[in-house]
């Protein structure tokens, strides 16, 4: 067995400034962008922005777009299982969530979309106990 790096030369990418908020973030029911990537942010940060992210409240609606390190990025849909379960316990479930890859971020990016928003395919990857392990791992790790 090789050891090493997968992605031995990543592509880091500079912070942005951020724009503080001037109203109360829980004054409304309204969900924005803003309030999913502070949700998310400790654990995607890598692979995931505040552009990245799409909400239609008026719909329900929440579209997550992220970027695996690398081409072939064997944990891109353990990501995008990790972004769903935890947008599931963080939001209503009245919200629709779907979950894609960068447009040509991915060797498999159709494959790996097709999965993420299969509702049959994510119940059965989540009941998977040695996957679910490792999604909770993900998730709950920096909380202990």
């Amino acid at each position: 067995m090789t050891l090493g790096l997968i992605n031995a030369n990543p592509v880091v990418h500079a912070k942005k400034e951020r724009v503080a908020r001037t109203e109360d973030p829980h004054g409304d029911d309204a969900v924005d962008p803003l309030e999913i990537y502070d949700i998310l942010f400790e654990f995607f940060l890598s692979v995931l922005s505040e552009e990245s992210i799409t909400v239609d409240d008026k719909l329900g609606r929440i579209l997550i777009t992220f970027t695996p390190t690398i081409q072939h990025c064997s944990m891109a849909t353990v990501i995008g299982l990790c972004l769903r379960v935890k947008l599931k316990h963080c939001f209503p479930p009245h919200y629709k969530v779907d979950i894609k890859v960068s447009p040509g971020s991915h060797a498999n990016e159709e494959s790996v979309n097709k999965q993420l928003n299969d509702k049959e395919r994510v119940a059965a990857a989540l009941e998977n106990p040695n996957l679910r392990q490792l999604v909770d791992e993900c998730l709950y790790s920096s909380e202990l």
